[in-house]
């Protein structure tokens, strides 16, 4: 009986071990970041300045990799199957770690199980922005434009699944049209043709629309959220207008593979913690509407649960709606 219980104290003094063994040094080397969005677009904005702040954090390069497609699913797959040590992880949003999870008919992977979680970072609400031309100029007349005229108007995302494509979803289901949906390879696309008026309308964030509201490019009808948008402060929102409580928006968040380390997983958590922590990092944000996320929403284990309750969450509308993508 001797020699089982020494194999096992073996084992055991093997394993402590392993578990005390120093990490190598991280990061080693430039890491990458990607974005699963076309340049120009919401998250990319965010992924620029957040790779400035966190590169200046950990004393190393973050290279931002821009990989669209899929509704954002091309970009996080790649990360998902990447290299778990330490120097790749996904910008993700509500679109890429919760929508599509519902939205595709076969999604390329689960986001509650497939990824580390590493970090929530920030909360956006979305904006209802149309064409200059659309002759409607709150939210009560886009609905009576809407209802008669559905069967010839288009409203842009940037892809299926995207925060842009379900908040339109949710906003239609609401009042009650059935418009067209045109996907484009991120944001900043479709807001090019709605300038140009291809499209009649889009649901996105506040920040990809500033320069073509000071340029009268477009109008803004309505925010999305139940509360007013930081840089729009005289946009009422879609709640004030009537629609009670209607609540559209998205996040973002950092996820690394799945068989990262803790550790490493712990220090890419602290670093983004501590440029979460920075004022200057803090105003950026806050300049584009978007909302820095408290302290006690930061933590990995944090965003796991999040992650999982925000796909419950929005299955329940996705569903009721009809909507599937391939």
């Amino acid at each position: 009986m001797l020699a089982p219980v020494l194999a096992v104290g073996a084992l055991v003094g093997v394993a402590a071990a392993q578990a005390q063994a120093p990490l190598p040094d991280w990061p080693a080397r430039p890491v990458t970041m990607v974005v699963p969005f076309a340049a120009g677009g919401p998250v990319d904005v965010l992924g620029r300045i957040l790779a400035q702040y966190l590169g200046e954090a950990i004393g190393k390069q973050v290279i931002v990799d821009n990989v669209p497609g899929g509704g954002g699913m091309s970009g996080s797959l790649r990360v998902a199957q990447g290299p778990a040590d330490g120097h790749m992880f996904v910008l993700g949003s509500i679109g890429t770690h919760a929508l599509n999870q519902t939205l595709s008919k076969n999604p390329r992977y689960n986001a509650a199980t497939d990824f580390a979680p590493v970090a929530l970072i920030a909360d956006v609400g979305l904006v209802l922005i149309t064409r200059k031309d659309l002759p409607a100029d709150n939210l009560a007349e886009f609905i009576v434009y809407a209802k008669a005229n559905q069967t010839k108007m288009q409203f842009g995302s940037g892809g299926a699944g995207t925060s842009s494509h379900i908040g339109c979803v949710l906003l239609n289901q609401t009042i009650g049209v059935d418009t067209q949906h045109i996907p484009y390879r991120g944001g900043g696309p479709a807001m090019a043709d709605l300038v140009a008026g291809r499209v009649d309308y889009v649901c996105n964030i506040a920040s990809t629309v500033g320069q073509a509201i000071d340029a009268k490019q477009v109008k803004t009808i309505a925010a999305l959220t139940r509360e007013r948008s930081p840089i729009l402060p005289n946009l009422p929102t879609a709640h004030e207008q009537g629609l009670k409580d209607f609540d559209a928006y998205t996040w973002n968040a950092v996820f690394m593979p799945k068989a990262t380390p803790p550790a490493l997983v712990k220090r890419l958590n602290a670093a983004l913690v501590a440029v979460m922590d920075n004022v200057a990092f803090r105003e950026r944000l806050a300049g584009l509407g978007l909302i820095v996320v408290a302290p006690e929403r930061r933590t990995p284990e944090y965003l796991q649960t999040f992650v999982a309750n925000e796909i419950e969450k929005w299955a329940v509308p996705i569903n009721a709606s009809g909507v599937k993508e391939d």
